[in-house]
Parts: C-alpha cells; structure tokens; sequence
C-alpha cells in the first residue's frame, strides 16, 4: 500500500503525534509499504534534516491554526496516487484542508485526534473551547463525519471524546498504539546507558530517581507532582526527582519557584529535553517513572519506561493506566498532590523483590500491549479495510454525504478559511 501521513510538524519537542508518525512510518515501511510523510514544516526545520525524499514540508504555516496556502492545492494534486491519507490532530488547517480536497475523491482518510478531544480542554480552557465551538460545526465535525473511520488509541479515549461537542459522529476505531523497542541497556563498548546518563549528571549517582519524561505543560501536573514529592519524600534524603523535558508553555520559572517555596529545590533536576542515549539511559538509571496528568491520551514515554523495564506511577487521567495496573507493572491514583503522593509513598514502601517483580511485569505488559509491530498491525489492517470498502462500492452512502456537506458549505468554508 501507498500512505500519506498528514501532522502539522515533525517537531519533537511538539510530543506523540510526531513520534507516532515516525514509528508507525517506520514499522510499515519494514513490512514492504510505501510511507510518505506531509508536514507544514518549514523545509529547513532543523528536525527535518536528512528526511529524505519521503518527507514533504510545505511551510512555514501561519498561526495556531497552522495555515499553509500550500497545502490544498498539493493534496488535490497528489493524494489520488496515494491508497488513503492519514490525518494526525485536529483544530488546525491540514484536517480541514483534507476534507475540502478529498471529500469526493474517492480517496479514503483515516483521523487519529491523538486526544484533542478530551472534555478535559473543554473545562480547563472555556474561552478556548468557545472558540472551538464556531469552528466545530463546518469544518472539525465534518471532518471526523466523513473521515473512513476516527481512530482512538483506548477504549477510554474513545468514550471520553463523545463527552465534547452534542454535534458528534464518527465512525470510531480503537487500534493499538506503540513504540519501538529500546535499545540495549549496554553500549556497543560495554558501558551502561545508565552510567552514561550518570556521567552526564554526577549529582544523581547513588540517589532513588523518580523520573518525570515529557513536556513540561499545565496538563502534564508537573505542579501536583513537586507537591506531592515534598509530601511522600520528606523523610527520605535519597530520593531525587528529575523533571526532563521541553517547557512547552514558559512554565518553569513558576514550577522552580513551586519547588524553593516546598523547600525541594535542591531535591529536583532539570535536564531540559534528553534526547537518544541520554534519554535511554535516565530511563535504565531511574528507580520508577511517574505522569500525573490530567489528560493523557496515550504517553509515548509511559510505553518507553516500561520496554526499559521501568513501571508506572500514572493518573488515572492516563488513557492507559488500567493496561499497566492491570499488568502489575504499576500503581495508579487520581491526578491531585494527594493522589500522587500515596502512590510515591506505596512505591518506596515496597521491598526490593517487590519492585523487582514489578519491572519484570513493564517488560512484559511492553511487549503485550505497546510495541510498534502491534500498532502497525492494527493500523494497516483498518485502513485496508477503509479502503476495500471505499474501492469495492461499498462507500457510497457516505461520497453522497461528501457530496451533499461539500455543495452546501463550499463557499462558506472558502470564505472562512481566507480569513484565517
């Protein structure tokens, strides 16, 4: 098969979608497929560097909103060589500009809304999802209507994603989601990406590191988890938090301030964003990983921790807590300081063979549940599906309803998207 897939940037620090496309890009193009990548990248993004000619960058885009003038006529131009197109996110233009080209063609395209459509934005963020609302009826709903199917990464995340706008429908999946494997603990000359990592940071050698992986952002509860720290960890000098990641909103002079005020400053590093081995080897060096967001829709770096043998101590705002729970290879509570640090507290109140046992069981709930071949699988069997529907006659319900939304809303739908 022939796959386009659609994200507005292949930036890492813009976290999973990025990552999915490059894994599952990956995984399929290792079992015989044709994978083309569309970003609104800038074709000198420095993250673009030695893409190869698989990658299609057609910014800079402007705005939030990511609009790329670029990006309509192209796909009109070349989506029919392609067997179907995948849009990654929503409320930008590159799924609207999606729909307006393919609605008719007989092309099919799957959507993966990578949690934007939590209620959790919707209470957090009311002005934003006013907003959201104007936009909602003539372009993302339509767009998720007449997509072939809307994929959802967990049966939570689906459920959760009715709970939004009244005007919803979708033909709604669930596929599994994953990551690669990690690469050894050891380096090809013998040395541990842990000692690696340590070498790096000579200040956490000896300590019980509990390591936070991701952006650092409001929805993350990088605040709940210094609190919570300072709570469960008072009596135990040994214990240091790592914070490592991107500050995607300009938060951590506030978190740092969060961190003197509990008296923890000198208790919590701040790596910034640990890229290959570096990464690895915080991963193999810490003692549990921790995420107490308050949406998560699926967290590549959950499914990291645990190929590394790592378990989880996540929120149940984590689409995939009951997965690790349920494998034993972590423990869960909800997203609040008090949540976070009963689990902090459980954790360190095991014996060594008890947290021995468990990260036996995050090997083994990794390979079950979130390798990248899984994701590939499901991924490619549902859009071999869309597609035997859409080429084999089956699809004409829903080119007549393509048809019908495209006559009524064209002009208005051109109109709006010039004055963006």
């Amino acid at each position: 098969m022939k796959i386009l897939q659609l994200l507005p940037s292949l930036d890492p620090r813009q976290g999973g979608p990025a990552e999915c496309v490059r894994q599952s890009a990956i995984a399929l193009r290792a079992q015989g497929h044709r994978v083309e990548v569309l970003t609104l990248d800038a074709p000198d993004a420095p993250w673009l560097r030695g893409a190869g000619p698989d990658v299609h960058a057609l910014g800079p885009a402007r705005g939030g909103y990511r609009y790329c003038r670029a990006l309509l006529p192209w796909l009109r131009a070349n989506a029919p060589a392609f067997d179907a197109v995948i849009v990654n996110g929503l409320w930008q233009h590159h799924g609207f500009a999606v729909w307006r080209a393919l609605r008719a063609s007989g092309v099919p395209y799957f959507v993966f809304p990578h949690g934007m459509l939590d209620p959790w934005f919707r209470r957090t963020y009311p002005l934003k999802h006013l907003k959201k609302w104007l936009y909602w009826p003539w372009a993302e709903y339509r767009v998720l209507r007449d997509a072939c199917a809307v994929l959802f990464t967990a049966e939570e995340e689906r459920r959760r994603a009715r709970e939004s706008f009244w005007l919803y429908r979708a033909r709604e999946v669930v596929v599994s989601f994953g990551t690669s494997a990690p690469p050894p603990a050891q380096a090809a000359d013998g040395t541990s990406l842990a000692e690696r990592f340590l070498a790096a940071h000579p200040g956490l050698r000896g300590k019980r590191i509990v390591l936070f992986l991701g952006r650092i952002h409001p929805k993350k509860g990088c605040d709940v988890l210094i609190g919570s720290f300072a709570q469960a960890c008072a009596q135990m000098p040994d214990a240091h938090l790592v914070i490592a990641g991107p500050d995607s909103a300009g938060w951590s002079r506030e978190l740092r301030e969060l961190a003197r005020a509990h008296g923890v400053a000198h208790r919590i590093s701040w790596p910034g964003m640990l890229r290959d081995e570096m990464k690895w080897g915080a991963f193999h060096a810490s003692e549990v990983f921790v995420l107490p967001s308050h949406q998560e829709n699926f967290g590549i770096a959950v499914a990291e921790a645990l190929g590394c043998g790592l378990p989880g101590l996540l929120s149940t705002q984590v689409n995939t807590w009951r997965e690790v729970v349920q494998g034993s290879a972590g423990l869960c509570a909800p997203d609040t300081v008090d949540g976070t640090a009963r689990m902090l507290r459980d954790w360190f109140a095991l014996t060594p063979a008890g947290r021995e046992r468990m990260r036996a069981c995050a090997h083994a709930v990794f390979a079950r549940h979130f390798t990248v071949e899984a994701m590939a699988a499901d991924l490619l069997r549902v859009v071999q599906e869309g597609v035997a529907q859409a080429t084999g006659g089956q699809g004409g319900g829903q080119d007549g309803v393509r048809r019908q939304a495209g006559l009524a809303t064209s002009l208005l739908a051109q109109g709006v998207e010039d004055n963006r």
